[in-house]
């Protein structure tokens, strides 16, 4: 839709020089979420894959299962203020039979782009409510995952013109990504991918590794955990219940990928480290 990124004016000041260009900025934007006609959620993205985005968002917060369970998603008519469709809006109808959360229970606030969605608050909480078995037999060479954020990085075409987007991705056991997602929240980049997979008819993701160019949070290793995904791949620091969570629920968890090494927090036996390969001592310790 052309909304991903906007240009401003700046002032530069390199080196003691100073000038004035345009500079592309990445957009955030509210968009609100309406169960049957009544507003569920407001949340801050970027815009564009809004449809993935609101079925995994709606997966993770357990009120769907499956795309069966979406009737109709559509953007809201005449939701702007002067009467013209914002696309910021949009109003999901749930099957028949599938009944919208209590008024209680709704958010209706807003929730920003940095903070995530998470419905639940205990670790015990996320395990009983996952629909899928953890994929025991998993497997993957420890080389595909050091090079997981590379792979990422490279499809990563806002942030190469803003250098302001989190971006979250689906890879195989070979390498090969085959969904990314960029926008403002890690969390909402999460959800894309998450919820792609969903209206694809992929849950559960039993043989896909998740790749995040951000920390692994409690959050995203729930995200994770509800849509069956094995391997947890992140760039940077995960928090210790997320850690907690990866260990309890089956999860494999991977933090600090800079480069030869990375950190492996829990079910390690998924990583295969081939002795013959010269593998950074770092990475093999860490596993």
């Amino acid at each position: 839709m052309g909304r991903v990124t906007r240009r401003y004016p700046v002032l530069r000041l390199r080196s003691g020089s100073i000038s004035r260009a345009p500079d592309t900025v990445a957009v955030e934007e509210p968009l609100e979420v309406r169960l049957n006609g009544d507003s569920f959620l407001v949340t801050m993205r970027t815009p564009g894959e809004d449809f993935d985005l609101i079925h995994g968002l709606l997966h993770s917060e357990g009120i769907i299962t499956g795309p069966a369970d979406v009737a109709v998603a559509r953007y809201c008519d005449g939701a702007g203020p002067d009467g013209m469709n914002t696309y910021n809006v949009v109003d999901v109808q749930l099957r028949d039979g599938l009944a919208p959360p209590e008024p209680g229970l709704r958010r209706n606030v807003i929730t920003s782009s940095a903070c995530g969605i998470c419905g639940t608050t205990s670790i015990d909480q996320v395990v009983q409510s996952a629909h899928f078995t953890s994929n025991h037999t998993f497997r993957v060479p420890a080389q595909v995952v050091l090079e997981g954020p590379q792979q990422l990085r490279a499809q990563q075409r806002t942030f190469d013109k803003t250098g302001g987007l989190h971006a979250a991705g689906l890879m195989t056991t070979t390498g090969q990504m085959v969904c990314v997602r960029e926008d403002v929240g890690r969390h909402n980049a999460v959800d894309k991918v998450i919820g792609w997979a969903l209206r694809e008819r992929l849950l559960p993701l039993s043989e896909l590794i998740l790749c995040v160019s951000a920390r692994a949070s409690f959050e995203l290793t729930q995200k994770a955990v509800l849509a069956g995904i094995p391997m947890l791949a992140a760039v940077s620091a995960p928090s210790s219940l997320a850690v907690e969570l990866a260990e309890d629920a089956g999860l494999t968890l991977v933090g600090f990928i800079r480069g030869d090494s990375m950190n492996v927090y829990s079910h390690t036996d998924r990583i295969v480290v081939d002795t013959a390969d010269p593998m950074p001592a770092r990475a093999k310790a860490s596993t």
